[in-house]
């Protein structure tokens, strides 16, 4: 299995540079796009419209949308107008949305493996051109399906990947999913962890399914020049998300007391003077068990060590000054097993530095 990369796309990216990160991934045959949508940020469908006419090769995923804001009936739809536009390269990567962002907007998580099993099952049965009628404890639909009346409705190929973490949510992925969207600041000794919980699902397979694909998204910075910037820009991530999500520690590894330091400093939302204060108590060993940072090899070598551990496809998180020179940095040092040589081999050397 080679190894593939991707590119995580969120609000750090102004939209010029979501474009231009776009164009970068065309160049060096990138395996996919991951459009985020988390916080109250940006919408991802739209953005993922944008990357869909704008590319022509690369696969274009939701890295992810939830399963709360938007009715199961109307996100199958937004994702086959999806793939009118780019046939064949659409993924719907969803979650359960987290907390305290989902309580802020009146609508709390409950049950969510149980939501996640009925949203999902709609939006299969959506994508197969069935009717849909289901009375369940999350989603209710009565006799709906694609409904076009100047066209025929036909069914759409676009995999489901699970935005998880937790084991049950991994176990109910590996059920039914077609893959799995896992999250950045996790170590790669979660890997081995997450593919159990997803063996435990495929067990339960009656569809001849015996495997689901895995991709990760891997929070990185590149800078030869000085390797500390590119290792405090990880770190100032992993801060942040401490703060404003903090049930990341168990799985990043981070100690109770250091999230207890962290969160006396200030909690979500957090601002930037907040998350530089706070830095001081998240170790370089920290960030190295759960980002790639420092110079190109550095970041290459631990991509590599998730990939054999079992990820498909490393997904590019881009920190720091200088996000489109990581990846194209991380994309030249990787260009032969990554199919892009020719495009290395024609583009001109560049720093990747801040």
């Amino acid at each position: 299995m080679t190894l593939q990369l991707g590119i995580h796309l969120g609000e750090r990216f102004t939209l010029d540079e979501t474009m231009a990160a776009a164009d970068l991934a065309e160049r060096y045959g990138f395996d996919s796009l991951w459009v985020a949508e988390g916080r109250l940020t940006r919408d991802a469908i739209s953005i993922m419209a944008l990357l869909a006419d704008r590319t022509e090769t690369v696969r274009i995923g939701s890295g992810v949308v939830n399963n709360k804001s938007r009715n199961a009936a109307l996100m199958a739809v937004s994702f086959k107008t999806l793939d009118e536009i780019a046939p064949g390269r659409i993924i719907c990567g969803i979650g359960a949305w987290w907390e305290p962002l989902a309580s802020k907007v009146g609508t709390p998580l409950k049950k969510p493996v149980t939501a996640m099993r009925e949203y999902v099952d709609v939006l299969q049965r959506f994508f197969r051109n069935e009717e849909v009628t289901v009375d369940g404890e999350f989603v209710q639909m009565d006799g709906v399906r694609f409904d076009r009346m100047y066209a025929e409705n036909v069914a759409v190929d676009i995999p489901i990947y699970a935005g998880a973490v937790g084991p049950r949510m991994l176990e109910l992925s590996g059920e039914i999913m077609d893959g799995v969207y896992l999250d950045f600041l996790l170590p790669v000794s979660y890997v081995d962890f997450a593919k159990r919980q997803l063996d435990k699902g495929i067990a339960k397979r009656t569809d001849g399914v015996t495997g689901v694909d895995i991709t990760q998204a891997i929070a990185c910075a590149v800078d030869d020049e000085d390797p500390r910037r590119a290792i405090d820009a990880c770190k100032n991530f992993l801060t942040m998300y401490l703060m404003q999500q903090p049930h990341i520690a168990e799985h990043a590894g981070v100690a109770p007391e250091v999230v207890e330091q962290i969160q006396q400093v200030a909690g979500w939302p957090a601002t930037p003077e907040d998350i530089e204060r706070a830095m001081q108590f998240v170790s370089d060993e920290a960030v190295h068990a759960v980002c790639a940072a420092g110079s190109t090899a550095d970041v290459v070598a631990k991509l590599e060590e998730y990939h054999a551990a079992g990820v498909r496809v490393t997904v590019l998180n881009p920190l720091g000054a200088n996000k489109l020179g990581t990846i194209e940095a991380v994309a030249r040092a990787l260009a032969p097993s990554t199919g892009a040589a020719s495009a290395a081999a024609s583009a001109a050397p560049q720093s990747a530095a801040a």
